[in-house]
């Protein structure tokens, strides 16, 4: 049976390289031989890395493409409610495989992991 892994990322995206950081380590669980379920909660700042259309002012998407690259490994990814509706981004189109979550959700994920990890 494959490991549980939560990853609980609340940090601002362009603020430090902890979003970065994140996505890296998401990423490389995503595509360990051992095939992990890894789920993804945004909260707070973070919620807005599930924003298209982003770049890294170098014409590359940056912490976008590390998030659409760890969707298509199956990671699933939510986006905390209360948060994104703080933020005003509820009305907002969320990148494709991104959806609003609740702590519901999350406590859920939490129970069931193996390992959790927040950033």
């Amino acid at each position: 049976m494959p490991q549980k892994i939560a990853i609980v990322l609340h940090a601002a995206p362009y603020g430090s390289e902890r979003c970065l950081s994140a996505l890296r380590i998401a990423n490389m669980l995503a595509a360990h031989d051992a095939q992990p379920e890894v789920t993804v909660f945004l909260m707070s700042d973070a919620t807005v890395l599930a924003l298209p259309g982003q770049n890294d002012g170098q014409g590359g998407q940056g912490l976008q493409s590390h998030l659409q690259m760890l969707i298509e490994a199956g990671a699933t990814v939510r986006v905390c409610r209360t948060c994104a509706q703080n933020r005003g981004l509820l009305e907002l189109p969320l990148l494709p495989g991104t959806a609003i979550g609740n702590l519901t959700e999350l406590t859920d994920w939490i129970m069931a992991a193996d390992k959790v990890l927040t950033f």
